[in-house]
């Protein structure tokens, strides 16, 4: 199956848990039967993404990198690549490369949809963010990329500002999702 037939296969049966979300989930599957390249940054004016909010072992934290361009906290993301299988393989890449974290385990998902402005293209593009949570093993050290300013563990219902609302979102869920499992 290629990434694009996973793709709509994943968004086709997801079940929506907001009414937004919904819209957005509709909106994806639209942009990818529009859009064969719809995967990838060189689709304009938007193409999907992946999201992971990387919590500890206990669910209680949660590893956010300071984003070098954007300079708010967020989760780990980014593109989809030509070798990526499916959207978990993207996330949990994404995940792995940003936090220097090694074993993490992908929490069922996604967790959540979320559709924001970037600068892949100018003036701009979006994101069409497909949103997973992962968990890393016990006394897990995160090891900082080139892409992030910084990185750190957040309590959860703590996150700083500057970050956005689908971040905070995202860890709660991926909480929720952990110690309901």
């Amino acid at each position: 199956m290629s990434l694009h037939a996973d793709a709509r296969a994943v968004l086709g049966g997801w079940t929506a848990p907001t009414a937004q979300e919904e819209l957005l989930r509709k909106d994806f599957l639209e942009h990818l039967h529009a859009n064969e390249d719809g995967m990838y940054r060189e689709c304009v004016p938007g193409h999907l993404t992946a999201t992971t909010a990387v919590l500890s072992h206990d669910g209680e934290m949660v590893l956010l990198t300071l984003h070098g361009k954007a300079r708010m906290w967020f989760p780990m993301g980014g593109h989809c690549e030509p070798a990526d299988l499916s959207l978990e393989a993207v996330a949990l890449r994404e995940a792995t490369e940003e936090s220097g974290i090694p074993g993490l385990r992908l929490l069922p998902g996604p967790l959540a949809l979320d559709k924001h402005r970037v600068w892949c293209h100018q003036p701009f593009s979006h994101h069409l963010d497909v949103e997973y949570g992962a968990v890393a093993p016990a006394g897990a050290e995160a090891v900082i990329s080139e892409e992030s300013m910084d990185l750190r563990w957040f309590p959860v219902d703590e996150i700083p500002d500057p970050t956005d609302e689908a971040t905070r979102r995202l860890a709660r869920r991926a909480r929720d999702v952990l110690l309901s499992g």
